[in-house]
């Protein structure tokens, strides 16, 4: 594993597997809240956070989403790196298509805007990364605190009256969210980079089980928690737009594709048709970063060529009740 250890970069630092063969995913590091109290050492204030990402990774995809529902596009800018990572971990590369520089240190890789946030830091380099310009540190790098902040402490900011983490649908989405977090979210990497027979097919059980659950609650409503766009189905979609194209081939989680789903794929294609959504998938990235960084899984790099999804294609689901929020209507991400 490559990780930051006591602030120095080294790619001997353990496995990604424990001795039975399971994946483990290490905690984030960094944990700290933007609040909207006048009180609190990270306030809400356009322009003062930057946002670091890679297109192809599914928990900061979920902030890129977030972001662009609530119309904070102006106010919080964004950094994207390359999606081929190597031993020396996440890397800016501008001259890459759809890739950035770094304007906040110039730096070469991700992990330096760590070292500077922690001389002393230990742990991976991850995306998201929420940095603080005004402070000069990271503020948060765990996906679902990222979200979270994003969805309800910039009102006053956000371009878009879009409330994803609704007052009475709060437990429900707490849950949901938790809910398909181990068996789909994570559940992908449990199957992928397991390394056993038993714990590749517990993975693959649970993943699958989640999935057909989940289909049948979708024939009757139409999004995760009902009939409106939460927080939860925006962790649900990252996972599911990435899944016939990586997850069923490169990850072995090949019992059936998403497209194959008689709730799930049009649940999918409506997501994706939410104003401002299509904008934030670069499948490209998703391609080349499963394919070309994870040589234990695909020692020859090779990126495969399907399939080609019909996203854009109708769902019908606007004939179940609810909807995006109408602050959403006409909206795009270049807004």
């Amino acid at each position: 594993m490559n990780m930051l250890v006591d602030g120095e970069w080294r790619t001997d630092a353990g496995e990604y597997t424990d001795d039975d063969g399971s994946f483990e995913r290490q905690e984030t590091t960094f944990r700290d809240r933007i609040r909207d109290d006048p009180d609190a050492r990270f306030q809400p204030e356009a322009g003062r956070y930057h946002l670091y990402v890679s297109y192809a990774c599914p928990w900061a995809h979920r902030t890129l989403v977030v972001r662009a529902l609530k119309g904070l596009e102006d106010a919080i800018s964004v950094s994207v790196v390359d999606p081929y990572r190597d031993e020396d971990g996440w890397q800016f590369t501008p001259d890459k298509e759809g890739c950035t520089r770094d304007p906040v240190l110039d730096a070469d890789y991700l992990r330096e805007l760590y070292v500077e946030a922690d001389s002393d830091v230990t742990g991976r380099v991850s995306v998201p990364v929420l940095w603080d310009t005004q402070e000069g540190t990271i503020v948060n790098n765990e996906s679902k605190e990222i979200m979270r902040m994003l969805d309800t402490e910039f009102g006053e900011v956000a371009d878009r009256d879009v409330d994803l983490y609704p007052a009475d649908l709060q437990d429900d989405v707490d849950r949901i969210i938790d809910e398909i977090y181990e068996p789909i979210n994570n559940g992908v990497y449990r199957a992928g980079f397991a390394t056993k027979q038993g714990p590749y097919d517990d993975a693959v059980d649970d993943l699958f089980a989640a999935l057909d659950h989940w289909d049948d609650v979708l024939a009757d409503q139409r999004y995760l928690a009902g009939d409106r766009l939460t927080e939860a189905d925006i962790a649900m979609f990252t996972t599911l737009v990435r899944f016939d194209n990586v997850y069923h081939t490169h990850f072995m989680c090949n019992v059936q594709y998403v497209r194959e789903y008689e709730n799930l794929w049009p649940y999918l294609r409506d997501l994706y048709q939410t104003p401002g959504v299509a904008e934030t998938v670069n499948m490209d990235h998703i391609k080349e970063h499963y394919y070309t960084t994870h040589p234990d899984v695909n020692p020859n790099r090779i990126i495969a060529r399907g399939p080609d999804l019909a996203f854009e294609a109708p769902h019908d689901r606007d004939e179940l009740p609810g909807g995006p929020p109408s602050a959403l209507a006409g909206a795009s991400a270049d807004d």
